[in-house]
């Protein structure tokens, strides 16, 4: 199935979609934000995660934003919902090892997919939307004709796929990261291991045919055709949380390239006192899946990062693309690079590339810088997210 998603990859267009919602971040937010109408109806929900994942926008502008327009109190629900996405990304930063369980378990799957023909025919069925279920299926294919699910119908159908398809959770997480372009290894993988019961130990999501039905505005009926329970999976207990690595000093008399990769294509705070000689951008498409992901999301991050370097190439004497350590390694030593700056890549196939790359013995520094952003909110997220809820005022007292 080829698709076409609405999300324009420029950074005007992540600004245009902000102003929009600006108006409907308050209370109309908080009343509306659950209804699912369907694709190309998402007018009660902020449309702003695909430019957030890869940061054409940043979190610290849209919340300034919506607070210069409404109280804290009145725009309390869309707060919460941009700092779920900070929550389950310093979650995952203080624990890595999760994320390579998490690709453990897909390496698992994939074998029993690869080898067990009743598996392979009904995990085929879900990702082509061709079960049993209208409702399930709709959902399928507006995923991957869009690259885009609303958050309610993205919990019925992680919900389903485990409880109803008993399908492994590890493939629909993957088949998530693979389609939507707002993915990431943090909140997409830790929101899979919530519903599974996983995250929150014995917590599970459940679907249920009423709730679709309200929430869908009446699309969908599925009585009697969904699980009525939710038995928790059951995996290793969370490993405790650790402190974030500190990054390498920048060090500003040595010959500097700034790298642009998809986890952040904001680079500003980087050339307030820099002023490196080369621009390169990172084209990294896969990394966490056997199988290739989305053109619409492959094509999406190629041409965000390849705008983000268009604003900013009169700063740079040369530009380059790279695809790999070796394409890395080309691009220094042509340009006779000491040092490389980036926004520091969070826990996923970026990070791990560039840490493949920073051990190589003919790599320069290679300096991962921490956002303020980031190192205020990350260290937080050591227990669930209603304690780390509790800091949220103070941390927009901060940054706002």
């Amino acid at each position: 199935m080829t698709g076409q998603t609405e999300f324009i990859p420029s950074r005007t267009e992540a600004l245009k979609n902000l102003s929009d919602f600006l108006p409907k971040a308050g209370r109309n937010y908080a009343a509306r934000r659950n209804y699912d109408f369907g694709a190309g109806r998402h007018h009660e929900v902020s449309k702003l995660s695909p430019y957030l994942r890869c940061r054409l926008i940043t979190e610290r502008e849209v919340l300034r934003a919506v607070l210069n327009r409404h109280s804290e109190k009145a725009a309390e629900k869309f707060i919460q919902e941009v700092f779920w996405r900070t929550y389950w990304k310093g979650w995952l930063e203080l624990r890595p090892s999760t994320w390579r369980h998490y690709q453990t378990g897909l390496a698992t799957a994939w074998n029993n997919v690869q080898t067990q023909d009743g598996l392979r025919d009904r995990w085929g069925a879900a990702c082509r939307g061709d079960t049993d279920l209208e409702c399930f299926n709709s959902w399928a294919h507006e995923l991957v004709s869009t690259g885009y699910l609303h958050n309610h119908a993205r919990m019925w159908f992680a919900s389903i796929w485990i409880f109803t398809l008993r399908l492994p959770w590890e493939l629909g997480a993957d088949f998530f990261l693979r389609h939507l372009l707002d993915g990431d290894p943090a909140s997409n993988t830790l929101s899979w291991r919530w519903v599974a019961g996983l995250q929150t130990p014995g917590k599970t999501y459940l679907a249920r045919a009423s709730n679709i039905a309200k929430y869908s505005d009446g699309r969908f009926r599925a009585e009697r055709q969904l699980a009525d329970a939710a038995p928790p999976l059951t995996g290793p207990p969370h490993p405790p949380p650790t402190p974030l690595r500190p990054p390498l000093t920048v060090q500003r008399d040595l010959k500097t390239g700034l790298l642009l990769h998809h986890d952040d294509l904001s680079p500003g705070f980087l050339l307030e006192t820099l002023r490196p000689v080369s621009l390169c951008q990172l084209r990294h498409d896969n990394g966490f899946s056997p199988l290739t992901p989305s053109p619409l999301v492959t094509e999406f991050r190629h041409a965000a990062t390849n705008e983000t370097a268009t604003r900013f190439a009169h700063r740079f004497e040369t530009t380059a693309i790279a695809g790999s350590v070796e394409d890395l390694l080309d691009w220094s030593a042509r340009e006779n690079l000491q040092q490389i700056i980036m926004a520091e890549a969070p826990v996923g196939p970026i990070a791990t590339l560039l840490q493949d790359f920073a051990n190589h013995p003919q790599a320069p520094r290679l300096c991962a810088v921490r956002r303020p952003y980031d190192a205020l909110t990350w260290p937080l997220a050591t227990k669930g997210f209603f304690s780390f809820r509790k800091s949220i005022p103070n941390v927009l007292s901060q940054i706002i």
